[in-house]
């Protein structure tokens, strides 16, 4: 039996690098009937295998790992060192200094290894898809593997790779565009039609979806279940910091930039977006690297003007709330738009 078919509810909480998916808020969702996902992005291997034991102390329900993949795309430099000379006076400011931009590929051959020698229940990808030999070998260790698609014909290449499930995330998520290359803007609801209609695997719906009527939407489009992110960053397991917490909790417009990481990102709309984004470069995980003392300097001083604060288009529907309850309110407000959709249908004929 699969994961997703195991699962009381059909919920899965999206991995959020950065900080907030806890441990706690893992282990909270998967005791709940869903599925939690720790995110190892941007933590050393160390740290992985430490938050892995520490969902094991709290739950034995099946849990998620999700992994970086490296990119291999062409960095501009030269565009790299100009952002910088445009961002430097703004970090003076703080009392810091920007941060080197350097490459990297966010040790993924040595969390590939640490997830190979001692195997969770799902390992799920993004930035691109993973080769056929990660995807055999993961599961020859007993963990499905899940591929994330941004694009239609993404889907039947993971297929091909040999894939469990396929989350296909719309332009409506929080939160970093999964795919590669990051340039689509593809709405949930028109791409989850047109990777069903070329895709057999399980599908996981991501972007957008807060709360059940949104979820009832996606699972009536072809979902087996719904990844929802935005939705858990205010319950108290999460460890979204305070500013995280009110932008999330704000009527707030949100919008697509790559001014923070160099990589398109979805985020409660700012200053920093308005002033950079026309011509922050291309070139993950550099421009990571360059921006995050400026980042964390504005979150030390308490700034929603210049830090990222990651957010879905619909995160004024999150509500402060305890993971499992989450859980439960927006499957069975889910069922109930169901319920409501199928008593109406009945007048139809």
């Amino acid at each position: 039996m699969s994961v997703l078919s195991a699962l009381r509810h059909p919920i899965v909480a999206a991995p959020m690098a950065g900080g907030p998916s806890t441990p706690a808020l893992v282990a909270a969702v998967s005791g709940a009937g869903g599925l939690g996902f720790l995110a190892a992005g941007m933590i050393d291997t160390g740290r992985l295998a430490e938050d892995i034991a520490a969902v094991r102390a709290r739950t034995d329900r099946p849990f998620g790992v999700n992994v970086f993949l490296p990119d291999p795309g062409d960095v501009d430099d030269a565009a790299i060192r100009a952002y910088a000379e445009r961002l430097a006076p703004q970090a003076a400011e703080r009392g810091v200094r920007l941060g080197d931009p350097v490459g990297g590929d966010d040790a993924y051959p040595q969390k590939l290894a640490a997830l190979l020698a001692d195997p969770v229940p799902v390992v799920s990808f993004v930035f691109g898809l993973p080769d056929r030999a990660a995807v055999a070998a993961l599961r020859e260790r007993g963990t499905e593997v899940w591929a994330t698609v941004t694009r239609p014909d993404a889907a039947p290449a993971a297929v091909e790779r040999g894939v469990d499930a396929v989350v296909v995330q719309g332009t409506e998520a929080g939160g970093h565009r999964a795919g590669r290359p990051d340039d689509d803007d593809y709405a949930l609801l028109p791409l989850l039609r047109l990777v069903a209609a070329r895709c057999d695997r399980p599908l996981v719906a991501a972007g957008g979806l807060v709360d059940g009527p949104a979820v009832a939407a996606a699972l009536t489009a072809g979902a087996a279940a719904a990844q929802l992110g935005t939705a858990f960053l205010r319950c108290p397991e999460a460890g979204s910091s305070a500013l995280h917490r009110a932008a999330v909790a704000s009527a707030a417009p949100t919008a697509l930039t790559r001014s923070f990481t160099g990589r398109r990102a979805r985020g409660v709309a700012n200053d920093f977006i308005r002033q950079h984004d026309a011509v922050a470069p291309r070139g993950y995980p550099q421009v990571l690297h360059l921006t995050r003392p400026l980042l964390a300097a504005a979150r030390r001083d308490g700034d929603a003007s210049v830090a990222n604060l990651w957010a879905g288009q619909a995160h004024p529907l999150a509500r402060e709330l305890p993971a499992a309850e989450v859980v439960a309110q927006v499957s069975l407000g889910a069922r109930a738009a169901l319920a409501a959709v199928a008593e109406r249908s009945r007048r139809w004929g």
